[in-house]
């Protein structure tokens, strides 16, 4: 089963230099131990660009769709045997990246 670990962000401020670190070795270790699917960081929430195509013309508007404290900085998609592998990586990775995460499986 597939699960996607977002990663929640309440500052400002990017990954240290021992964070990134800690992070390359998790994601090292999620591939060697056959969790790795995918995994990537996200620029800030100003860079966004919502769109909203449900009408005639499709409206192009800058910025999040939500002002938040909080927002989606990266994500891991890890295989899992079940949700109890998933909180345990997901738990760790929240550790080795120093941020809040969320999981929530695919359908």
């Amino acid at each position: 089963m597939q699960y996607l670990v977002s990663v929640i962000v309440d500052t400002a401020s990017l990954a240290t230099p021992d964070e990134m670190a800690a992070i390359d070795a998790f994601n090292d270790r999620l591939e060697a131990e056959g969790h790795w699917v995918f995994a990537g960081g996200l620029a800030a929430p100003s860079s966004a660009t919502v769109i909203d195509n449900r009408g005639e013309e499709a409206m192009f508007t800058d910025g999040p769709f939500l002002e938040s404290k909080e927002y989606l900085a990266g994500f891991w998609i890890i295989e899992a045997a079940d949700l109890d592998v998933a909180l345990k990586l997901a738990a760790e990775g929240s550790k080795h990246c120093n941020r809040k995460v969320e999981v929530r499986p695919f359908l």
